[in-house]
């Protein structure tokens, strides 16, 4: 097939090169003109594992190209998948859906003949309709565009992997048995002829799709730790517990690991995007548990701050911390809502010289916080440290040996904001090794 997608940011970008590796020959469309010129020599504007290999692989072969222009787009296939941004508004939890609607519009007047737009964005419920009644009232070709929804439900660092071999599939149609949905079962054959879960539905439950699974998940994260909180006070070890549940099926282990919490582009938004329109329905109450949840996950940051100050005896002018981790989540260089940073940050403002290191996300915090120390090696940013934080569990901080650290520091302590350092040998190395949700 031809298809386009519009719109070439992390979910664009990803899905596009996904879609070319499937066969199809894409388009991918996106008005950053610098954005445009990166993708087109094979490389992704951020990271993610394995996707620079499709972007090389493709765009050599001439599968995959990028283009700033909507009218080429338009010409270009009868498959138009969005997928831009859907933020939080500027002073609010709901969802900025001005990307959406100006992909649509710009789009529509070069649509002269059938076509399916199929939306990707995450969106609060009843979007739908009002996309199709503005790409109904701009494209010359009226109502023979068809709008189709189809959630993603991507996991940074395994997108390709997700986007290529995805749990399910949902597709939303607003009538049954549609043209788009033939479109959308041919786009998605090779993936559908696996045995992939693919569930069929209305609009309205496909845009709930996202929000909800994301809820669920901010849910199960929330929990863990609001159990971490009673396992510190109670001696209790949260690590086992998690573990005890996570053996009862209807549980499960996945997401049950206790730390510093959840962060990143997806989970703090669509958790607060999805209250804010359950307040607009008038059900605000029904979705009361949420709101704790997100309250939850905003405590553990403040917890991991008393946690410093507590071993810096209150007294943080002057004190130099290194930060393990800028990453909101490991195997990738976003920084969006990173909790690492925004302990950082704060233990800045409480008087702290906070030097923070990370193996990809360096350049993006430098960025947004200036005003932070940076290191690129993780052994020299504890030089001279009076508390080292592991903040973000990348792999390569865990397999350095605690040993050579210690008297590299003016004190050999380690908060463990995440769980994953091997305790024992911490100590054994002569450090003194404090863990979130550890008594």
């Amino acid at each position: 097939m031809k298809l386009t997608v519009i719109g070439c940011g992390y979910l664009g970008a990803t899905h596009a090169a996904g879609m070319a590796e499937l066969g199809h020959e894409v388009l991918g469309m996106d008005h950053d003109t610098d954005k445009v010129h990166i993708l087109n020599s094979g490389q992704a504007p951020f990271h993610e594992r394995g996707l620079d290999d499709l972007l090389a692989r493709h765009t050599d072969t001439g599968r995959l190209r990028f283009t700033a222009s909507y009218a080429e787009a338009a010409a270009f296939g009868d498959l138009h998948f969005i997928g831009v941004g859907t933020p939080q508004q500027p002073g609010a939890h709901a969802y900025d859906l001005t990307h959406l609607f100006s992909a649509a519009r710009q789009l529509a007047p070069f649509l002269h003949r059938q076509a399916v737009v199929a939306v990707k964005s995450t969106v609060p419920v009843g979007t739908a309709p009002l996309v199709r009644d503005l790409l109904h009232e701009h494209a010359p070709a009226g109502n023979r565009v068809e709008v189709a929804w189809n959630p993603e439900f991507l996991r940074e660092s395994h997108a390709v992997e997700d986007t290529l071999r995805p749990d399910r599939l949902v597709l939303g149609f607003d009538t049954e048995n549609t043209w788009a949905e033939t479109v959308l079962r041919q786009c998605f054959g090779k993936i559908i002829d696996t045995g992939t879960p693919t569930i069929v539905t209305d609009w309205a439950t496909a845009e709930l799709a996202k929000s909800a699974a994301n809820a669920f998940l901010a849910t199960k994260i929330s929990f863990i730790n609001a159990m971490a909180e009673v396992c510190e006070v109670s001696g209790a070890e949260v690590g086992q517990l998690a573990d005890i549940l996570g053996h009862d099926a209807r549980i499960g282990h996945r997401g049950m690991r206790p730390g510093l919490g959840f962060g990143g582009g997806c989970l703090p938004k669509d958790l607060r995007g999805f209250v804010a329109r359950a307040d607009d329905l008038g059900i605000g109450r029904a979705l009361a548990i949420l709101r704790e949840v997100d309250t939850v996950n905003r405590r553990r940051r403040e917890r991991l701050v008393d946690l410093a100050c507590e071993h810096l005896d209150d007294t943080l002018a002057g004190k130099r911390i290194t930060v393990w981790g800028a990453a909101f989540k490991p195997g990738t260089d976003d920084i969006r809502d990173s909790p690492a940073l925004a302990v950082a940050q704060q233990l800045h403002q409480l008087g702290a010289t906070v030097t923070v290191t990370d193996p990809q996300a360096l350049d993006n915090a430098r960025k947004l916080h200036p005003e932070l120390d940076y290191a690129d090696d993780p052994v020299t940013a504890v030089r001279d440290t009076d508390l080292l934080l592991h903040l973000t569990e990348w792999q390569h901080f865990s397999r350095i040996d605690p040993a050579q650290l210690a008297a590299r520091a003016t004190t050999a302590t380690v908060i463990d904001g995440r769980g994953t350092l091997d305790a024992r040998r911490w100590r054994a190395a002569g450090w003194t090794y404090r863990a979130l949700g550890r008594p």
